[in-house]
């Protein structure tokens, strides 16, 4: 007999995951196709609108409850000097969007967008991942089920974003994991990580994929040794989201690295998910290929 893990209920969800309304893309599709303009002429927008469409399950979907959630984690890998930013900015960027003072402050307040600012323990940075698994197994599910509850009160889309210093070594760390390569191609400056931060940022993403190299095989043990809080909770928000067909918008190369792990577990699980942008990080473009996201939204 398996002996159980605190992530079975998670893979339990994975196996069972919702799928958009088919009938609702079809009235959309035909509704589009009503409209005074040429066929195609709103580009991308009119595919989102129709995988909008389909999610939330009505011909004409409207956004009256967006939401912004940020995550924010510290990790110990900062202690192999792979950055030049502190550990403790993680916690004045924090204490910066809760007085209002951040840009993603002042893009909400232009937006109307609901904003929610998460606290992952920053006091208790995870374990450096080149010398230990950063979370034990109970702590990375019990932070995934935390990110779940990120969207009670209720949402129509949800837009994912992250903070911590040290967590672009975490995103770089996971996607060679995932997807194997070299880590220098999933590695980038971060923020100014150059000349011997970065050689150090790059030898300690090898290092790290080398030490749990026999524990890889499982996207749930490269959360929870390669990740940080931030990676689970956002991984349980996401699937929280795909529980309640709520659109989804992926923000950035650590957010995406995020949705990667789920990606790996079932190539569906990200359907209900966009990505808002290709971010300067060189790593971003490519893991965006290879979880798929550059591509159509909608079969036709």
């Amino acid at each position: 007999m398996t002996a159980s893990s605190p992530f079975d209920d998670f893979r339990a969800l994975l196996n069972s995951l919702p799928d958009p309304d088919e009938n609702a893309i079809r009235l959309a599709r035909k509704r589009q196709s009503e409209l005074t303009k040429p066929e195609g002429s709103l580009g991308r927008l009119e595919d989102i609108a129709l995988w909008y469409a389909g999610w939330r399950g009505k011909e004409k979907p409207l956004v009256t409850r967006p939401l912004v959630a940020v995550f924010a984690g510290n990790h110990g890998v900062t202690d192999e000097n792979v950055t030049p930013v502190p550990r403790a900015v993680t916690q004045q960027m924090v204490e910066n969007f809760a007085a209002g003072g951040a840009a993603i402050n002042q893009i909400c307040i232009a937006y109307d967008l609901g904003l929610k600012i998460f606290d992952l323990a920053l006091d208790y940075p995870t374990m450096d991942i080149t010398k230990d698994a950063a979370m034990d197994m109970r702590g990375a599910a019990a932070t995934m089920a935390f990110g779940m509850e990120s969207i009670a009160g209720g949402t129509d889309l949800l837009c994912l974003g992250e903070m911590g210093i040290g967590n672009t070594t975490i995103a770089s760390a996971i996607s060679l994991a995932l997807f194997g390569g070299k880590a220098e191609e999933w590695t980038g400056p971060g923020t100014g990580s150059k000349g011997d931060y970065y050689r150090r940022k790059i030898a300690a993403v090898k290092k790290a994929v080398e030490l749990h190299k026999d524990h890889l095989d499982d996207p749930f043990e490269v959360m929870r040794r390669l990740g940080g809080r931030e990676i689970a909770a956002m991984m349980g928000a996401i699937l929280a989201a795909r529980m309640e067909k709520i659109p989804v918008i992926l923000d950035g190369f650590v957010v995406t690295s995020a949705a990667a792990i789920l990606h790996k577990i079932n190539p569906h699980a990200l359907d209900h998910c966009i990505a808002g942008h290709v971010s300067a990080e060189p790593a971003h473009r490519r893991l965006l290929d290879k979880i798929g996201k550059n591509r159509s939204l909608i079969s036709e």
